[in-house]
């Protein structure tokens, strides 16, 4: 089924349309609020809670073509009001349980599986490091695939503005991670 109409039957209410559309949509929010939040009890949390707002405004869904960005402002809006909380109300303890206890199973073998996690705890830290703008520049443009346009929008910024901040961003992970011992043909995948 083509998006445009999907996202027909969803405004329709469509309870099938809807599961569709979450599926569709929700690894896209999780991996966003968690490079937000480096939590993925948080992440799950506000995943849940995007995908609430986004029901309760069905009819605010905009085109198909727009709907992408859409759920990209109101993730960052989600994720941005978490963090504002947190630094009011600091957690318990900083040690989340899923990295205390990794329970998945996994197809490679235990070198390959270390090395990967060390890779991307290297990337994942490299990032924490940047500044903020430089780090959703990151994140909305290379993670989640977003054009330059999309990106002004939701940072309601010039375009020119998040070409240049693209360029030094990418510029400086570049340097965190070298400075870390990874070099960019590390990265990819």
């Amino acid at each position: 089924m083509d998006f445009p109409h999907l996202l027909a039957l969803v405004r329709r209410g469509d309870e099938l349309a809807w599961e569709a559309f979450v599926r569709q949509f929700q690894s896209r929010v999780f991996g966003l609020a968690y490079h937000y939040t480096a939590q993925a009890e948080d992440a799950r949390d506000l995943t849940q809670d995007v995908f609430v707002r986004i029901y309760q405004n069905l009819a605010l869904v905009p085109d198909a073509e727009g709907c992408l960005p859409w759920i990209i402002r109101i993730t960052r809006n989600a994720c941005i009001d978490h963090l504002r909380r947190r630094k009011a109300r600091p957690p318990l303890w900083d040690l989340p349980a899923d990295e205390m206890f990794d329970l998945r199973s996994s197809d490679q073998n235990p070198e390959e599986a270390h090395l990967e996690a060390v890779r991307k705890g290297m990337v994942h830290r490299a990032l924490q490091e940047l500044t903020d703008l430089n780090r959703e520049i990151i994140l909305l443009k290379e993670i989640q695939g977003l054009s330059l346009e999309e990106i002004a929008a939701i940072l309601e910024v010039p375009v020119g503005t998040v070409k240049s901040r693209s360029n030094r961003a990418r510029l400086e992970l570049a340097q965190k991670l070298s400075a870390a011992g990874l070099c960019s043909a590390d990265v990819g995948g």
